[in-house]
C-alpha cells in the first residue's frame, strides 16, 4: 500500500531522481539518458516533473541504480493519488463504506 501524505505533496519521481541520485552521483541528464538508453527529452521532462515514470522508465531505473522498478513506481503512484485525491476530495468524502451489515 502506497502512503499519501496529506499535509504535503509527495516527493515525485523528478525531485528524488536528481536530488538523490543525480546530483550526488556527479551525473548529467544527458549522462542518464545515454547510459539507460531513452532520450534527453524524456530524462528532462521528468527531471522537471511534467512527465512520469513509466515501467519501462522504472525498469531502467532499477537496474542502473540497483533499486527495485517498485522504488520508482511507487513514487509515481503516490504523486498520482495524491493529485486525484486533491482534485475529487470532496466527492470521495460523501462516499459511505460498504457494509454487508447495513440495511440498504
Amino acid at each position: 500500500m502506497v502512503n499519501i501524505p496529506t499535509n504535503r505533496p509527495p516527493t515525485t519521481p523528478g525531485e528524488m531522481l536528481r536530488e538523490e541520485f543525480l546530483e550526488p552521483m556527479g551525473l548529467t541528464q544527458q549522462q542518464l539518458a545515454n547510459d539507460i538508453g531513452v532520450s534527453y527529452q524524456r530524462v528532462n521532462e521528468l527531471i522537471n516533473n511534467k512527465r512520469g515514470i513509466t515501467p519501462s522508465t522504472a525498469l531502467r531505473l532499477g537496474k542502473y541504480f540497483g533499486t527495485s522498478p517498485d522504488f520508482w513506481l511507487n513514487l509515481q503512484r503516490a504523486n498520482d493519488l495524491y493529485a486525484v485525491l486533491k482534485k475529487e476530495q470532496n466527492e470521495i468524502d460523501k462516499i459511505k463504506p460498504f457494509s454487508l451489515f447495513t440495511e440498504r
